[in-house]
């Protein structure tokens, strides 16, 4: 028996849930993937998979092996990726974690590109506004906007800045008292995103002095998107990112407000860093990945 064989297939067999399944995604007989977890079984001395007519689940046994031939399998993955990564071809597996709007606008449209100059390139994107772990969750690079946490634990590498912009339609600036000083905002219905923490303030900044204002609103998001499409619809005014807004404010569907004023919500500031872990130092994969980005933020 391949015994490295028979796991790929075990774990590939409870993942796809049934033999067929798997023998599909295999690219095998479905009576070959039976018999290679029957040998493992016979070898092991215990069932693994229950199986009836109908459908086949894994057993207390076989959870336990699973999980333990899943991390033999993820090992070996990696170490053949850390080989790779020392060719001069960027090849091998990337799982990248990207908020969800930046993704969309940004980095969607240009995924080809990446994908024809690294022809042996497997990507992964993770797309998702929650701050994701790197190690728990197998994420091989985390896309921040915002502050980074600086730790020893993890690389946190800045490739670019970007700008926050205050912004409200027309038809609620029309009904509402004008915005000509940032304190005026408290009179005023904000749509803030939301951090997770207890602070309501967005900061200004003109000329070395700083202004910090309480903030109120109904509407609270941790999607930036939300908040654009309530903007539009009058709902209130909204804090942000330039490269978000950029073309609802040339149409004429936003208004920027206050753009003499570089404003932030509470401490984040408008950096965006790429946070690996140290045992990827030095991977090709992920210097390719960060050349396509700052190439993207530059163009």
């Amino acid at each position: 028996m391949d015994k490295l064989l028979a796991l790929r297939t075990f774990v590939t067999t409870v993942r796809c849930g049934g033999f067929s399944a798997a023998a599909r995604q295999l690219g095998l007989a479905t009576s070959s993937v039976t018999r290679a977890v029957n040998a493992l079984e016979q070898e092991l001395g215990c069932v693994l998979l229950n199986r009836n007519t109908r459908q086949v689940s894994v057993s207390e046994a076989g959870r336990d092996y699973f999980e333990r031939a899943l991390a033999i399998l993820d090992a070996l993955d990696e170490a053949d990726a850390a080989v790779a990564d020392k060719a001069d071809e960027v090849r091998g597996r990337l799982a990248v974690s990207v908020p969800v709007e930046f993704a969309r606008r940004l980095i969607a449209p240009h995924l080809g590109e990446l994908l024809e100059r690294h022809p042996r390139l497997e990507l992964t994107l993770r797309v998702t506004d929650e701050v994701v772990d790197l190690l728990s969750e197998r994420i091989d690079l985390a896309l921040r906007l915002g502050s980074s946490i600086v730790s020893d634990d993890v690389i946190s590498q800045q490739v670019g800045r970007f700008r926050r912009w205050l912004v409200a339609s027309p038809e609620y600036l029309a009904r509402t008292p004008p915005i000509t000083h940032p304190s005026a905002l408290q009179a005023h219905a904000c749509l803030q995103y939301d951090y997770g923490s207890p602070a309501h303030y967005w900061r200004f900044e003109q000329d070395g002095a700083t202004l910090q204002v309480p903030v109120t609103g109904r509407l609270r998001s941790n999607n930036a998107d939300i908040l654009r499409q309530a903007a539009l619809t009058g709902q209130g005014v909204a804090l942000l990112s330039d490269w978000l807004v950029r073309d609802d404010v040339a149409q004429g569907q936003l208004q920027r407000l206050l753009p003499d004023y570089e404003v932030a919500p509470g401490p984040h500031e408008g950096t965006i860093h790429l946070l690996y872990l140290p045992n990827h130092r030095g991977s090709r994969r992920i210097a390719a990945f960060s050349a396509f980005l700052q190439g993207l933020l530059q163009g």
